[in-house]
Formats: structure tokens, C-alpha cells, sequence
């Protein structure tokens, strides 16, 4: 998945809504989240701190963030005797890295 927007989003005429927020995150798995991540981050650098589309935006960022460094949840617990997939421990703490991921 590249992290190349549709030309006519990022158009000067192209007033950026909830709905092309929401086309981008549709679909979002661990493996693309930090791709998506950025791909909204720069979608909506541009509108007003109160927008609607930007307050989505950022939603969504956190959302994908949490994704990208924690998984998700898939399957199901693991059995008496069995150790859960690490992915659906109570107990796993969101990582954040520092550096080029960030911003």
C-alpha cells in the first residue's frame, strides 16, 4: 500500500470531508495502519482545529496508532492450559515508537 493520495483529494478545490476520513480507514489491519495513519495525518494538516473532518481525522490516527503498535483482537481466548496469542492479552500495553513514525 503506497502512502500516495488520490490527486483529487489533495486539490486545492477539494474541500475534505468525514466521508474521504472514513474511505481511508475502512479497511485498516495492523499491517497498514501506520500507512493509513499517515495518509489521514496529511489529509487533514491543513483544516481548522474544530472541522468535523479533522476532529474524525485525529480519532482515527489515535485508533490506528493503538492498531499499528498493539494488534488486534482475532480468534478466540485460548483454552484451560492453553497461553492466549499475545495479541489478546488484557494486560498488552500500547507501544509507541519514537522517530519516523511519529509525525
Amino acid at each position: 500500500m503506497a502512502e500516495a493520495e488520490n490527486p483529487e483529494r489533495l486539490g486545492p478545490e477539494h474541500r475534505v470531508t468525514v466521508e474521504d476520513v472514513r474511505q481511508l480507514m475502512g479497511a485498516s489491519t495492523p499491517h497498514f495502519a501506520l500507512h493509513l495513519r499517515n495518509r489521514i495525518r496529511k489529509l487533514i494538516e491543513p483544516l481548522p482545529p474544530g472541522d468535523p473532518a479533522r476532529l474524525e481525522g485525529e480519532r482515527e490516527i489515535a485508533r490506528l496508532d493503538r492498531l499499528a503498535f498493539a494488534g488486534e483482537i482475532r480468534g478466540e481466548r485460548g483454552h484451560d492450559g492453553q497461553r492466549p496469542l499475545p495479541s489478546l492479552g488484557e494486560d498488552e500495553p500500547s507501544r509507541y515508537a519514537e522517530g519516523p513514525t511519529h509525525g
